[in-house]
């Protein structure tokens, strides 16, 4: 009797197990749907925000503006799927995804003399707005030396002003390189990118 107690109870744990796993697999296959998705969404927000920025340094503002909203919408659709799976709001491709979308909005508040936006009116986490904002300091850059080429030494200074103002806050953020990542390196670009255009800017000055 006690063998046969033991079989059964044995044979109700396996069962348990078994259904266990059953569920796991399934919430696992859940989730994986929704990373394929969310990953699908962010390549497509980046290479839409990318465009974006092409588009501002060639002057064509209403195409830069329509990619912008689209950017937009596959933030939405991206922020949706990470009700059901909140752990891939660290992954690196939504931070990419938002970081990009930051660069872009902050390279057109910037061609459209209007104040730079915030993390707030832009609907981003705060490190990724951050990331973003050091890396429009790159496309700042590269307007300053656009405004070099036609001797618009103003338009430049006004570039490094900007970049100027910008790496001021990045380095009162205290502790970023242990709370943001990649935050150092970001920090040194950031001054590297100043260095040159200033130099830039007084070898054009003569």
């Amino acid at each position: 009797p006690t063998a046969s107690l033991d079989g059964i109870i044995g044979w109700v744990k396996g069962l348990s197990l078994r259904a266990a796993f059953r569920k796991i697999r399934k919430e696992l296959r859940s989730k994986d749907a929704i990373r394929e998705r969310i990953l699908k969404l962010s390549r497509s927000a980046v290479r839409l925000a990318s465009e974006a920025i092409i588009a501002i340094h060639r002057g064509d503002l209403e195409r830069a503006q329509s990619r912008l909203e689209k950017t937009r919408v596959k933030l939405d659709r991206i922020e949706e799927e990470l009700k059901d799976c909140p752990e891939m709001s660290y992954s690196g491709s939504v931070y990419t995804a938002y970081q990009e979308y930051v660069e872009a909005q902050v390279l057109m508040s910037f061609v459209l003399r209007k104040k730079l936006p915030t993390p707030e009116l832009l609907r981003v986490p705060s490190a990724s707005y951050v990331l973003g904002l050091a890396d429009a300091v790159g496309e700042l850059r590269r307007q300053a030396l656009d405004s070099l080429r036609v001797g618009d030494l103003e338009g430049a200074n006004r570039c490094l002003k900007v970049m100027e103002d910008i790496y001021g806050e990045f380095i009162s953020i205290e502790r970023g390189h242990a709370l943001i990542p990649g935050f150092r390196r970001k920090c040194d670009s950031i001054r590297r990118r100043i260095e040159e255009t200033r130099g830039d800017i007084a070898t054009a000055k003569g």
